[in-house]
């Protein structure tokens, strides 16, 4: 049984003319290669689903339509472009203005099937990486005072501190909006790192 998201149809029917063959050959391939596809609508667009997980998506604008696949570096390659900006279309496939802008039918239809072998396999999108924050510079005043002597065990627990727990204390200090809190805090920044504790120790 085919399964068409009455949302779809909408979609379609109120796109440009130009657009609804496209729209209807992307949705008839993807269904053709894919029996088991459920359809849906994420960001006002519609996207086609494979065993609980997003497969593949099209849009229509006012004087073109997209296509993308949600694995796309998997399936096309991993010279692929993104989801973004393609020769100036979202998707992979850049501005498809007719049917004849999308791969032919065959070639179509063995790149939905490879997504669904990702899909079979368990591939998931890989997130990227994202590098992590080098440590916080010291405010001045709290580093004079740091370099005491007697606050020793507190900059001993300063740099035992990883950049995050490191960039509670100094961000809270750097907030105060006046001066007096700002010492206020400076003084209790150095007691509680004396004590081994973290900025948010009340919560741990």
């Amino acid at each position: 049984m085919t399964r068409h998201d009455p949302r779809i149809d909408a979609y379609i029917a109120k796109s440009a003319e130009f657009a609804r063959p496209i729209l209807e050959h992307i949705r008839d391939t993807v269904h053709a290669a894919c029996p088991e596809v459920e359809e849906g609508l994420k960001w006002g667009m519609p996207y086609f689903s494979y065993k609980g997980g997003m497969m593949c998506g099209m849009a229509a604008f006012k004087q073109h339509c997209s296509f993308g696949f949600w694995l796309y570096k998997e399936v096309l390659g991993e010279d692929a472009e993104n989801g973004g900006e393609t020769n100036g279309g979202m998707g992979q496939f850049g501005k498809l203005a007719s049917v004849r802008d999308l791969p032919g039918k065959k070639e179509f239809t063995a790149l939905i099937r490879k997504a669904m072998a990702l899909a079979d396999a368990g591939v998931k999108q890989k997130r990227p990486k994202s590098a992590p924050k080098p440590p916080p510079s010291l405010p001045e005043d709290l580093a004079a005072l740091l370099s005491q002597r007697k606050h020793a065990a507190a900059r001993k627990t300063y740099e035992r501190l990883g950049p995050g727990a490191q960039r509670e204390y100094v961000d809270w200090i750097i907030e105060a909006k006046t001066d007096a809190t700002r010492q206020k805090r400076i003084a209790t920044t150095l007691e509680w790192l004396a004590e081994g504790k973290q900025r948010n120790w009340k919560y741990q």
